[in-house]
C-alpha cells in the first residue's frame, strides 16, 4: 500500500511538471499581454494592461524591491508624463505597496486588470527572482488570513486596509498567489479572487480558452500599455452616446458619409514603444474589415464630435490595414496629447458601433 501511494504521488509530481511545461511551451512566443490575458477570468469584459517592466526599460528607470518611495514616485510621475500609466488600478496603491508588500511597480513585470459584470481583479506577474515564501509571510505579518492551501485566498476585508497604510485600492482587500507562475492576484472580493486565481492556475475557465480576444490582443502588438474590450464594452464605452445631441447629430452626419460602419466584436488600444499608438478593431468577417478599414480611415482623419476639435489635432494616423477580420490603425500622437488616457472612452467617432 505504501509502495502504490508513493507511485502515485510521483506520477502527480510528473503531471504536474509535464502540465507546467505545455502550457510555458504553448505560450512561449507569446507576448506579454497574450500571456495576462489568456489568464484572465473567462467573463472579462474590460481589460487593462500595463507592461512595468517595458516602462522601466522605456523610461531608463532603475528601480528595484530597495528602491525609495521617492524615486518610485519620480519614475510614476515620468509614466504619467508620457501616457505609459493610465492603465493601471496600483498608482494611488504603488508607494505603500514598494513598502509594505514587497512588490510593486517597481519590481512587477506587469499588471493587468480584469473586470466583468462578476467582479474585478488584478493580476500580478513578480520578476523570476522574487521571493513568493517571503511575500506570503509578509501577508500574514500585515494581517492577511493565510488560506488553508497554496492557492487559497488571503483573505483580508476593507477593515484590514487602513491599517497597513496609505492610500490601497480596494482591489487589495484579498489576495491569492500561484507561486509556480509567480503570480499574485487581488480582488475586492473574496469570491472573485478564488475565481481569479483559478483561471490563473488553469483550475478554471480562462479568457485564453474563450478565444474572443485572441485576434485584438495579436494585433495590438509588445505594448507597454492598453485596454481591450469585447464588443459589449466596446460598443458602449467608445459609443457616441454619451456625447450630447448636437454632436450626436454631427456624428450621425460623419457617419454616412464614411460609409459603410459595422458593429465591433472586439477592441484594443495599445502604447508602443517610442511613442506610437495602435488601434486594434474586429469585425465578423473579412468583408467587413476591409470596408471598414476604409471607412473608419475617413473618420479617423476627420472632426472628433465629443471630443472637440479634429482628431488630426491629436494625432497623425498612419497605415490603416485589413488583415483577415482585424484592422488595425498607427496613430502618432502630436506633441502634449495623451491618446490612450483620452480615446480609451467615448466618445470616439472612428470606434463607433
Amino acid at each position: 500500500m505504501r509502495r502504490w501511494v508513493v507511485t502515485s504521488l510521483v506520477l502527480l509530481l510528473v503531471l504536474v511538471a509535464v502540465v507546467t511545461v505545455v502550457r510555458w511551451w504553448q505560450h512561449r512566443d507569446d507576448t506579454s499581454l497574450q500571456r495576462a490575458v489568456a489568464m484572465a477570468p473567462a467573463d472579462a469584459q474590460r481589460l487593462t494592461f500595463t507592461d512595468w517592466a517595458g516602462v522601466r526599460r522605456e523610461l531608463g528607470a532603475d528601480l528595484d524591491a530597495a528602491s525609495s518611495t521617492g524615486d518610485l514616485e519620480d519614475f510614476l510621475d515620468t509614466a504619467f508624463e508620457t501616457d505609459l500609466s493610465p492603465m493601471s488600478a496600483l498608482l494611488e496603491s504603488a508607494t505603500t505597496m514598494q513598502v509594505k508588500y514587497g512588490f510593486s511597480p517597481a519590481t512587477l513585470e506587469w499588471e493587468l486588470l480584469t473586470q466583468s459584470d462578476e467582479g474585478a481583479a488584478v493580476l500580478m506577474q513578480l520578476p523570476d527572482d522574487a521571493d513568493l515564501d517571503a511575500v506570503q509571510d509578509g501577508l500574514a505579518e500585515l494581517g492577511y488570513r493565510r488560506p488553508d492551501d497554496d492557492t487559497g485566498v488571503w483573505r483580508g476585508g476593507i477593515d484590514l486596509l487602513p491599517t497597513i497604510g496609505g492610500t490601497l485600492t480596494p482591489e487589495l482587500q484579498h489576495l491569492a498567489v500561484d507561486a509556480d507562475a509567480g503570480i499574485v492576484v487581488a480582488s475586492d472580493t473574496e469570491r472573485y479572487a478564488a475565481t481569479a486565481i483559478a483561471a490563473v492556475t488553469g483550475d478554471g475557465d480562462t479568457l485564453g480558452q474563450e478565444g474572443s480576444l485572441d485576434d485584438v490582443v495579436a494585433a495590438a502588438g509588445e505594448p507597454l500599455a492598453a485596454a481591450v474590450y469585447d464588443a459589449d464594452v466596446a460598443c458602449s464605452s467608445l459609443a457616441m452616446g454619451s456625447a450630447d445631441e448636437g454632436d450626436q447629430a454631427t456624428a450621425d452626419e460623419l457617419v454616412a458619409e464614411a460609409g459603410r460602419v459595422d458593429p465591433l466584436t472586439g477592441f484594443a488600444m495599445a502604447a508602443q514603444p517610442g511613442g506610437g499608438v495602435r488601434v486594434a478593431m474586429s469585425f465578423e468577417d473579412a468583408d467587413e474589415a476591409r470596408a471598414n478599414a476604409d471607412s473608419r480611415s475617413v473618420l479617423a482623419s476627420g472632426p472628433a464630435p465629443g471630443q472637440g476639435g479634429d482628431f488630426a489635432d491629436r494625432f497623425a494616423l498612419g497605415r490603416v490595414v485589413a488583415d483577415g477580420d482585424v484592422v488595425t490603425m498607427a496613430l502618432e500622437p502630436r506633441e502634449g496629447e495623451y491618446l490612450l488616457s483620452d480615446l480609451s472612452s467615448g466618445p470616439v467617432l472612428f470606434a463607433t458601433c
